[in-house]
C-alpha cells in the first residue's frame, strides 16, 4: 500500500531479552544494551515516518527518557524493545498530528513551485514530496494503531514481529490490516478527494 511512499526499512532482527530488577525499573547495564541494540532503528523508523532525521532522533531520545523514568508492569518487562516502539511510533504520530496546521500552507507552496516550469525530474521528486506529505497527513488522522501496524507492515515486518511489537495476538494482525488499510483509504479521499493509485 505505501510501497515507494516510505522507504523499507534493512531488516535486522531485534530479539532481546530484558530482565528487570524487582523495582520494576531496567538495570543500568540493560537499560545501555537495549539502548545500543534499539536506538538506531527507532531513529529509522521515525525518521521515515516524519521526514526529518534531528527531529526521529529527538523523539527517540524521549521514549528513552520515558523507559528510563517508568516502573515497568510485569507485562511490559517482557517485551520492553515492543513498548519502546510503541511509545516512539506514537510520539511520532503526535508529532505528525501537531504539525498538521502546516500542512495547507506546504501544499500551496509546492503547487506554485511546480507551475513554475521545473524540468520533469525535479517535478517528479516534488509530486513525491507532495505524496509524502500526503500519506504523513492521512497516518497523523488515523487511530494511533493503525498507523503503527500500517508503518510496521510497510517496513517490511512479518505478522509475527508485528504482533509482538503492537502486543497484539498473531491471529489478530490481518484484520487490523485489513481495517487499517481501509481507515487510511477512507481518509485519503475525504481529505484529498480522489484515490491515488500509487498508495492505496
Amino acid at each position: 500500500m505505501l510501497e515507494g511512499v516510505i522507504d523499507t526499512l534493512p531488516k535486522t532482527a531485534l530479539t532481546m531479552s530484558t530482565p528487570a530488577s524487582g523495582s520494576g525499573k531496567l538495570s543500568s547495564q540493560t537499560f545501555e544494551e537495549l539502548f545500543l541494540s534499539t536506538y538506531p532503528r527507532l531513529v529509522f523508523l521515525l525518521r521515515r515516518m516524519l521526514g526529518n532525521s534531528g527531529r526521529a532522533e529527538e523523539l527517540a531520545n524521549e521514549a528513552f527518557l520515558k523507559l528510563h523514568g517508568t516502573v515497568l508492569p510485569p507485562s511490559v518487562r517482557a517485551n520492553v524493545p515492543g513498548w519502546l516502539y510503541r511509545t516512539a511510533m506514537n510520539l511520532g504520530i503526535d508529532d505528525l498530528r501537531a504539525r498538521t496546521r502546516h500542512t495547507r500552507v506546504a501544499q500551496e507552496a509546492s503547487k506554485a513551485i511546480s507551475a513554475s516550469g521545473q524540468p520533469e525530474s525535479g517535478l517528479q521528486l516534488l509530486l513525491r514530496a507532495e505524496t509524502q506529505q500526503r500519506v504523513r497527513l492521512v497516518l497523523s488522522k488515523l487511530k494511533p494503531e493503525w498507523a503503527q501496524i500500517l508503518l510496521l507492515r510497510t517496513f517490511g515486518y512479518s505478522y509475527k514481529e508485528i504482533a509482538s511489537h503492537l502486543d497484539v495476538p498473531i491471529s489478530s494482525v490481518g484484520t487490523l490490516l485489513i481495517r487499517a488499510e481501509a481507515g487510511f483509504e477512507k481518509c485519503y479521499v475525504e481529505l484529498f478527494g480522489e484515490k491515488d493509485s500509487e498508495i492505496l
